[in-house]
C-alpha cells in the first residue's frame, strides 16, 4: 500500500479544508503568502487534518468547525517544518527546494511564527477554551520534542527510550491533538476521547520510525529528501541505536563515530551494517507494534466507516514507501 488511503467519506471536507488554508494563508504583506505557499502548494500528505476529520466523523460530528481545525492543525505542522528546515540546514523538502533554501533561513523562521499566530488566531474564532487548551499544549510538547532533539543530535549514547520520547513529543503529539480534537467537537464521552487520542499517539509514532527507515532504505524520488540526512544531522534514530546494540565492535564504533562527526563520509558503509544486523526490520517491528497499539484503541468505537478508515490509516503509516 503505498498511495494514501483515498477516504471518500472526507473527500469533500479536504476540499474544504484546502479551501480554509488558503483563505486563512492570506497576508498584507507579499512575501509572508509566497513563502506559506511555496510550502503548503509543496503537497504532503494532509495525514493529520484527515485524522481530525474522520476521528470527528467516528463520533458523528456534522458541522463546519472540524474544517477550520483540520486547517490549524495542518498549519502547526507546516510551522514546524519551515523551522525543522532551517535547524536541520535541509536543501529538499518533498522532493522541492525547502522554503528556507529558496527564500532564506530569517524568511522561513519568521514565517513559521506567522502560521503559528494564525493558527491561534483560528483556534480562538472556534470559541472552545478545551480547543485552545489542547491545541496550546501540544504545540508546547512539539516545541520541546524540538530542543530534546537537538540536545541528541551527534549524541551517541541515546538509547531506544530516548528516541522514542523525542517521536511520541516532537511528531506524534500533533497526531494526538488531531484525534482528541475531533472527538472533542462531538462532544464523545471521556473513554472515547482517550480512546482517540491514544490512537493518534501510537499512530503518530508509528508514522515517524517508518520515516526514520526510509532514510536508510528509500528511494530518493520517492521519499522527497536525500538519503542520509539523518546521519549527515547527526540523529541517532532507531536503525542506528540497533547497530550499537546489536552490531559487533566494529560496526558500533563506525555509528558512534558517524554520529559524532556528522556528514555522508560513512553513509555507504553504515547503510551496510543496518542491513546485515537486521536494524531495518527491528525498526519496522517496533512501527507495526505501535500500528496495531493504534487500532487497538479504536475498541471504543462503533463499528463504522469512519472506524474502518481509521484502521486503514494505520495500516498506510506501516506500508508506505514515502
Amino acid at each position: 500500500m503505498n498511495q494514501l488511503p483515498n477516504h471518500s467519506l472526507i473527500a469533500k471536507d479536504l476540499l474544504g479544508v484546502d479551501a480554509v488554508i488558503r483563505h486563512r494563508l492570506h497576508s498584507d504583506v507579499p512575501l509572508v503568502s509566497q513563502v506559506a505557499e511555496h510550502i503548503i502548494a509543496g503537497g504532503g500528505k494532509r495525514l493529520r487534518p484527515a485524522l481530525l476529520l474522520l476521528a470527528a466523523g467516528a463520533v458523528a460530528y456534522r458541522e463546519n468547525q472540524h474544517l477550520i481545525l483540520a486547517a490549524v492543525v495542518e498549519f502547526i505542522h507546516t510551522a514546524t517544518l519551515l523551522h525543522d528546515d532551517v535547524v536541520d540546514e535541509s536543501a529538499l523538502r518533498r522532493g522541492r527546494e525547502t522554503a528556507n533554501a529558496h527564500f532564506g533561513n530569517a524568511a522561513s523562521v519568521l514565517v513559521g511564527d506567522f502560521l503559528y499566530s494564525r493558527a491561534f488566531q483560528m483556534m480562538v474564532g472556534v470559541g472552545s477554551m478545551r480547543v485552545m487548551q489542547v491545541l496550546a499544549d501540544a504545540t508546547n510538547v512539539i516545541a520541546e520534542g524540538e530542543v530534546l532533539q537537538l540536545m541528541n543530535c551527534h549524541n551517541a549514547d541515546v538509547d531506544v527510550e530516548d528516541y522514542l520520547r523525542v517521536v511520541r513529543y516532537k511528531t506524534a503529539k500533533l497526531f494526538e491533538a488531531s484525534a482528541r480534537l475531533g472527538a472533542i467537537l462531538g462532544a464523545a464521552s471521556a473513554d472515547v476521547e482517550e480512546g482517540l487520542a491514544c490512537f493518534g499517539m501510537h499512530l503518530g509514532t508509528a508514522f515517524q520510525i517508518v520515516d526514520d527507515v526510509l532514510d536508510y532504505s528509500g528511494e530518493e524520488g520517492k521519499i522527497g529528501k536525500h538519503l542520509g540526512d539523518d546521519l549527515a544531522e547527526g540523529k541517532p534514530t532507531l536503525p542506528l541505536i540497533h547497530v550499537m546494540k546489536e552490531g559487533d565492535a566494529a560496526q558500533a564504533n563506525l555509528v558512534r563515530m558517524a554520529l559524532e562527526e556528522g556528514g555522508r563520509e560513512s553513509f555507504t558503509a553504515i547503510i551496510q551494517a543496518v542491513k546485515s544486523t537486521g536494524a531495518l526490520n527491528a525498526a519496522m517491528q517496533v512501527a507495526v507494534d505501535e500500528a496495531a497499539l493504534a487500532k487497538q484503541a479504536l475498541s471504543v468505537l462503533p463499528d463504522t466507516q469512519y472506524r474502518d478508515a481509521l484502521i486503514e490509516l494505520s495500516d498506510f503509516a506501516v506500508a508506505r514507501d514515502y
